[in-house]
Formats: C-alpha cells, structure tokens, sequence
C-alpha cells in the first residue's frame, strides 16, 4: 500500500491516473509515441487537447460565453496576467481585491505595480466573529463589508487559502466582473458562473501536476490587455489560438485530461464534493473534541481542501512528523509562515486517509499527551 500524501502542492494523484500514465508512457494508443514526444500541432495531441477541455466544461458546466485558456506560470504569474489583461476593461483602469490570506496578498501586492489597485477588504488583523477573538488571515471578510469601487474593472478574491484553511464561495453578483483564484480547491466543488466571470488555477493541486494554469474566462472580459502584456500571456491571443499561440505544457495538459476523466468516474464534481466535505467534517469533528489538536479558523469559513491544525505543545512538532512519516503519513508540516502541521485532503485522497491520520493522531496523543 502507498503512503498516504498530505502534501499542499503539487499533492497526491490517484493511483489509477498514475497507472494509466504509466501504462501510456512509451505509447499513446497505438501512436508508438509518448505524449511528450508528439507534435503540439499533431492530430494525436489535438485529440488529447480537445478532449482535455471539452471533460472540464462537462464537469464545471462552463457556459458557452466562457473561453477555456491551457497556460503556463502558474497563478503567481496570473498576478501579473490578470491586471496586464483586465485594467483596461473600464477607463480609470482600476482593481479592487480582497486580502484574506498569504496567496491573495501576493496578489494585491504584484497588482499594484499596473494600475490603481485598493484593498476592498483585508483580514490581515485580528477581530472578534460571534463573541470569538480571531486572529489575523483565520477569517473571511463579509461580502457587504467590502469597498468596491464602481469605477473598478475587476474585483479579485482568493477562493481558498492554501496556507490559511479559509475557504469562501458563496459569491453574490458584486456591480463589476469577479476574478477568483480558484488554485486549491478547483473541481472540489461546484461553480456558479451566472456570478463569476473569470476563475483561474494552477493544476498541482486538483487538476494534475504543476506546469498548467487553467483560465476560464468570460469572452466578454477579452481585448483589454494594455500594449505592454506579452503577446504569450494576452488572453485574446491565447483564446483565438485555441491555447496554441505557442507550445503549450503537453503532457501537463494530457495529465489534467486524465484527472477529470477520472473525477468523471467519481461522480463529476458534484459527487466529489460530496466526498470532500465527509472527509473535512470527519477531520473538523476530531480536531473540535480533541484538547491535544485544535483549529484556530472561523468555523464558517474553514477549507474542506487545507486543514491547518496546532499541537498543544509545539515542542512536540518535530516528532509528530517524524512518527507521521514512519507511519506513512506524508507531508503534514505545515507552511513556515504559520508552523504547525497542515493536512491538504484534495480531491485524490479518499476518506481512508483520513480516517489513517485520525487514527495515527490519537496513538500520537496516548504516547505523548
């Protein structure tokens, strides 16, 4: 049996994808090629590449008036893409985004380098939720709290902070398009595009290994890159080029392909997402009757994708991970910006991991607490 893989990114795969990758490596059916030796522009990629993008639109239901962009860079790189793409939508070229954790700091930051970019909401301090001190990025703020400029292009969010565990969906239509990064916990659930009008993701999590982004965008929001956006990174171009302006991440597109044929078999999306939230609740309801472990996010918004969780003696931490690893429990640090330990419980891991790590953490806390 494998270990069982917590890792954050690029995280686990499903064995039975890893399997037919392997089974297909010198040969994609019969073409006596490995897709990392075929043409971009060859029928037999074409067919990988189609199919890749027609299963994600059947899996998210995206509508018609959404282009499906296969890029590379990874969604830092988007932080500089969207505000080289988006600016220019309204006349003032300005930008509204929520800060409500590391990965849409990074965001705001490298945004503000291209034009008039304002916080709308920022959780980067403590407050109190319900009687309840909750420290800085451990909360989401409030949709109706939020500044947002009508005069803006584009406001931003972050749907689910990898380092952080907040997780926010609930979008409402906001009076100018929404822009979310959607990298961590992409296909986990599903998305209402009547009130997004672009969503963007590094694969490594959920959608296959790093070296794809995935844009969807409404077409709408296309033609307003300022002169300086590189031609390669200009959505129009990229859109009008079926994603073959220049040589797209080939076998990373071939092994996304592989990822929702496979979320395909468990149900689409809907039915992960079913799976998902028993894994969390699972997890959520040990660590809440637990003395030893303990969660510090806003219970409302806490990830069903990044469990970040506390010893109550920090100078167990190293023997936790060492006694994890042994137990073939992998990857649980948690990000070095908040220490701890973090379990990221995607789409490819089953509730048997779960259960494993439950079960590892009480021996941990009768040997230890």
């Amino acid at each position: 049996m494998r270990p069982w893989n917590f890792s954050a990114g690029p995280s686990a795969l499903p064995l039975a994808v890893l399997e037919q990758a392997a089974a297909e490596m010198t040969d994609w059916h019969g073409s006596g090629m490995s897709v990392m030796e075929m043409s971009h522009r060859g029928a037999e990629f074409m067919q990988i590449r189609d199919e890749a993008e027609q299963d994600l639109r059947d899996l998210l239901k995206v509508p018609d008036e959404f282009a499906v962009l296969f890029m590379q860079g990874g969604a830092q790189a988007q932080n500089a893409i969207v505000p080289m793409n988006l600016l220019g939508l309204a006349e003032a070229g300005q930008a509204d985004y929520v800060v409500s954790g590391s990965w849409s700091k990074k965001s705001f930051q490298e945004a503000q380098r291209y034009g008039d970019v304002a916080l709308a909401a920022n959780s980067d301090q403590a407050t109190r939720i319900n009687g309840q001190e909750q420290a800085a990025l451990t909360w989401f703020p409030e949709p109706s709290t939020w500044t947002i400029r009508p005069t803006a292009s584009y406001v931003h969010v972050c749907a689910n902070e990898t380092i952080g565990g907040v997780e926010f969906n609930d979008w409402k239509a906001l009076g100018v398009p929404l822009v979310v990064d959607a990298s961590s916990n992409i296909f986990s659930r599903p998305i209402d595009f009547n009130t997004v009008d672009m969503v963007y993701a590094g694969a490594q999590k959920n959608a296959g290994p790093a070296g794809l982004t995935l844009v969807i965008i409404r077409k709408t929001l296309l033609g307003a890159a300022s002169d300086q956006c590189p031609s390669a990174f200009n959505y129009e171009i990229v859109a009008k080029h079926d994603s073959m302006f220049n040589t797209p991440p080939t076998y990373a597109i071939y092994m996304a392909g592989l990822m929702f044929k496979w979320l395909k078999t468990q149900g689409g999306v809907e039915g992960i997402e079913k799976a998902n939230i028993a894994k969390a609740q699972l997890f959520y309801d040990y660590l809440d009757n637990s003395t030893f472990y303990r969660n510090t996010v806003e219970k409302s918004v806490r990830s069903r994708m990044n469990i970040p969780f506390l010893l109550a003696n920090p100078d167990l931490d190293k023997q936790f991970l060492t006694e994890a690893g042994q137990a073939g429990l992998l990857q649980l640090k948690g990000h070095k910006s908040v220490g701890g330990m973090r379990a990221s419980i995607y789409n490819a891991l089953p509730l048997e991991a779960v259960q494993a790590l439950i079960a590892f953490m009480q021996d941990f806390e009768v040997r230890h607490g």
